[in-house]
């Protein structure tokens, strides 16, 4: 019941029944609005602070557990609820799946309106903690602080953080402890970087003013045991920059890749950067099925290795090769999903628009002794056109593998012009995917579709569809 009328109302005793888009989870209203909540589990029932009343929906805050779903587990991690990321860590593994299959299918079905001929049941992965092979820290000078700092009337002393951003604020950065998402020797190294860094005064970054020396800490590692460490600094200071590195290089030799970047844009992305390597290669390595990767500070590789695995031999098998057909791998990257089902194809052909990605793809194919491969660099929707096709044959089967947004128009158009006897269509947001496979329907249906789960206490994941023409 309603306890007040106003423009954001207060609910009693309401039942959560669902977890949907982006995490949130869902209850009902009695006037019959949905409530999106980002703090309960299905079966809890609680009270209901709204703050954000729409025609269809409220946006609102559990205030109140009156009983606790028997989905619920204890989240493993102390910084859950501030920090941005693991926002599922209070719910049990199994759960997370079954609510991450709904939402593909719920997808599919109701945005792309196909019909799914066989649904496949969701990969999990066996490691729901300490699975990421990559992660980026901040540093700043100001830290986010808890609210019984905020009230004490004590002094805070240390006002540095090397962490994550806080949800929706740029300039706050939540001092992290230990993460649960790297393998050590990840929280170790960042601990070890903060300390020496704030005994050494070596400036933490001021994101509004800013100012400072440390910007970002990378760590990537790998499953052939490589370790890239890359400090970003915002300006160059010959002898504190070398006074860190030494350190680190000192402190932690098992380092592959020592690197670092003096970045001194407003903003702290390096892929615009010259990336320095101060000991060591530049690089480390990553393997599957024998196939070594080349990764670089600026790769793209999936953050999940174990699960990567899992994903391409899905594609692959989805795509049913033979060994004669040419395939197309759309949004190639550096090339991974190219090389992985090479062995089983005649050709294949890939095409992405970051050059770098494609020089990587080209070098590692290089190391992989593979011949069959061809990659071209180019915007999709201008690149991938009828003059390609004829320069370079038509396509037996596409395999896409597109960002966020899904595939441009363009290229959906394009892909229905070519009409390859497959489509095998991997994304990362099947809402999007959702939206393209409707633009296909007329021609081709969806045969199988199977989610893949990269990303354990989060509500992402990754789905591959078979498409086949009608």
């Amino acid at each position: 019941m309603s306890r007040r009328k106003s423009k954001t109302p207060f609910f009693e005793q309401i039942e959560v029944l669902d977890a949907g888009a982006k995490g949130k989870s869902i209850a009902k209203a009695p006037d019959g609005r949905v409530i999106f909540l980002p703090n309960a589990v299905p079966g809890d029932v609680v009270n209901i602070q709204t703050f954000k009343k729409r025609k269809a929906y409220y946006e609102g805050k559990a205030t109140a557990f009156l009983k606790l779903s028997d989905k619920r587990t204890d989240p493993l991690c102390e910084h859950f609820g501030t920090c941005g990321g693991c926002k599922w860590q209070h719910m049990g593994y199994e759960h997370q799946l079954h609510y991450k299959q709904h939402e593909v299918i719920h997808n599919l079905t109701r945005i792309g309106k196909v019909e799914l001929s066989e649904i496949l049941p969701i990969v999990g992965s066996q490691k729901q903690y300490y699975y990421r092979n990559k992660m980026e820290f901040s540093f700043s000078d100001r830290r986010w602080l808890t609210q019984a700092e905020i009230e004490s009337t004590d002094t805070v002393e240390d006002k540095n953080a090397l962490g994550f951003h806080i949800p929706g604020m740029w300039d706050k950065i939540l001092d992290i402890k230990q993460c649960h998402l790297q393998a050590d020797p990840s929280n170790v190294i960042r601990n070890a970087v903060k300390k020496f860094a704030t005994e050494n005064d070596l400036e933490f970054f001021n994101t509004r003013n800013q100012t400072g020396f440390l910007r970002t800490l990378m760590i990537r590692t790998s499953s052939t045991g490589d370790l890239m460490v890359l400090i970003q600094f915002y300006k160059e200071d010959v002898f504190k920059r070398k006074l860190l590195l030494d350190y680190i290089a000192q402190q932690f030799p098992e380092i592959t890749a020592l690197l670092y970047v003096i970045n001194e844009k407003a903003n702290d992305t390096i892929y615009d950067q010259d990336i320095i390597c101060y000991k060591g290669l530049d690089h480390i390595f990553e393997e599957m099925e024998g196939l070594r990767f080349k990764i670089n500070a600026k790769s793209f590789y999936q953050t999940n290795s174990e699960q990567a695995y899992e994903l391409y031999k899905i594609t692959r098998n989805f795509a049913g090769l033979s060994g004669t057909e040419l395939v197309y791998d759309l949004y190639t990257g550096t090339g991974t999903i190219a090389q992985f089902v090479a062995k089983q194809a005649k050709k294949v052909v890939g095409v992405e628009s970051v050059p770098e990605a494609i020089q990587a793809a080209k070098a590692n194919a290089k190391l992989n002794r593979i011949e069959n491969v061809s990659f071209f660099v180019g915007d999709m929707k201008q690149v991938f056109n009828d003059r390609f096709i004829a320069n370079h044959g038509h396509p037996d089967v596409i395999i896409t593998d597109p960002p966020r947004d899904g595939m441009h128009k363009d290229v959906v158009q394009q892909i229905l012009s070519i009409a390859p006897e497959k489509v095998v269509y991997v994304s990362c947001n099947s809402a999007t995917q959702a939206r393209d496979l409707a633009l296909m329907n007329s021609m081709y249906k969806v045969s199988k579709t199977q989610a893949v789960d990269m990303f354990p206490q989060t509500f992402h994941v990754e789905n591959v569809v078979l498409l086949e023409r009608r």
